[in-house]
């Protein structure tokens, strides 16, 4: 199992190095899978890409932006990262794309790169730093050392007030066999109605 993220197929302002990471981590992904496959085709390798989630990181990164970093919103709660990895680990999709934000990062980058492009270039540095001013003389990052070596201060960030502690995308596709099986049976339902109807 191998967790990722929408940047793994997008790439953003201000996160060259994490978008390239996630995107090596995809590569590696799939060239593994494509190995077990051939090697020993009964282990199931999962991927789940994940949104922006609300977590510390966005209080102790090194930053030389003028105001506090934010995951690009919707932010989502931990819980909501937790459920999705635990829900892949123990059905092993080939890959789970967690949140509306995901699936419609990895659409528009198929369908709309270029327009993404601008849209990012224009939105993508405010999208990414609330309005709250950073003093630089008070921030302490967490490059040369842990910031929670003597606090654990958990897995949760500072936008617990906007984070959203669900995800419907990832309820339709825990979902998924029993949803197309209802749509198959709605279908053959309707079509013999009008069977029916036309007789």
């Amino acid at each position: 199992m191998q967790v990722g993220s929408a940047l793994a197929y997008r790439g953003i302002p201000l996160q060259s190095a994490y978008c390239a990471s996630k995107h090596a981590v995809q590569g590696f992904n799939d060239s593994l899978r494509a190995e077990l496959l051939r090697d020993d085709p009964g282990v199931a390798l999962s991927m789940v890409q994940l949104p922006a989630v609300n977590t510390p990181q966005f209080s102790w990164v090194r930053t030389r932006l003028p105001r506090h970093p934010q995951p690009v919103p919707p932010i989502f709660a931990p819980e909501v990262a937790a459920r999705a990895i635990l829900w892949a680990a123990d059905h092993g999709p080939r890959e789970l794309n967690v949140g509306g934000p995901t699936w419609r990062a990895r659409l528009g980058n198929v369908l709309l790169p270029g327009l993404l492009d601008r849209m990012l270039a224009r939105d993508g540095y405010d999208s990414q730093q609330t309005g709250t001013p950073i003093d630089p003389s008070a921030w302490r990052d967490n490059v040369d050392r842990p910031r929670d070596d003597e606090t654990d201060h958990g897995a949760e960030g500072v936008f617990t007030d906007r984070a959203r502690s669900r995800s419907a995308a990832l309820w339709v596709s825990a979902h998924k066999p029993a949803l197309s099986a209802a749509g198959l049976l709605t279908v053959a339902l309707a079509a013999t109605g009008l069977a029916r109807r036309l007789r």
